[in-house]
C-alpha cells in the first residue's frame, strides 16, 4: 500500500490513466450521494423515491446523473410493463464493489469533521 508521502513518480502510468478513470465515474455533485442512497436502501428503489432521498437534487440533474451510472456500469435501471410505467434503480455488481471504497470515504469524511472541528477521535 501507498503511503501519502509517496511521490507521483512511484505510481506507475498505467495506474494512473485508470485512476484517472475511475475518477470520472464518480466526479459530479450528486453520483456519490446517490451510489450511498442507493447502498443504504438496499433494495431497488423508484425514481421518485431517490429523489426524496437525495435532497437538493432537481429532477433533470437526478435524471442526468442516473443515466451516467448507467452507462458506466454502476447503476441498473428496470422498467416494468405496466400502466403507469415503474423504474427501478439499484446498484450493479460493479457499483455493490464500491462498497469498501464508499465506507472508507464516509470514515475519512468523518475524520476530517472531527479535525476541523476540534473533536477528539475515537480510539481504535
Amino acid at each position: 500500500m501507498r503511503s501519502a508521502g509517496d511521490g507521483e513518480n512511484n505510481v506507475r502510468p498505467r495506474s494512473r490513466g485508470l485512476t484517472r478513470d475511475a475518477l470520472r465515474v464518480l466526479e459530479g455533485k450528486w453520483k456519490i450521494v446517490i451510489i450511498c442512497q442507493l447502498f443504504g436502501a438496499k433494495v431497488p428503489l423508484r425514481f421518485s423515491q431517490l429523489e426524496k432521498r437525495v435532497e437538493g437534487v432537481n429532477q433533470k440533474m437526478l435524471i442526468q446523473q442516473l443515466k451516467e451510472l448507467e452507462k458506466d456500469g454502476i447503476v441498473t435501471r428496470t422498467v416494468y410493463p405496466q400502466v403507469p410505467p415503474r423504474v427501478e434503480y439499484a446498484l450493479s455488481e460493479m457499483g455493490i464493489a464500491l462498497g469498501p471504497s464508499m465506507a472508507e470515504l464516509i470514515d475519512w469524511a468523518f475524520m476530517r469533521r472531527d479535525q476541523r472541528n476540534g473533536t477528539p477521535q475515537d480510539p481504535a
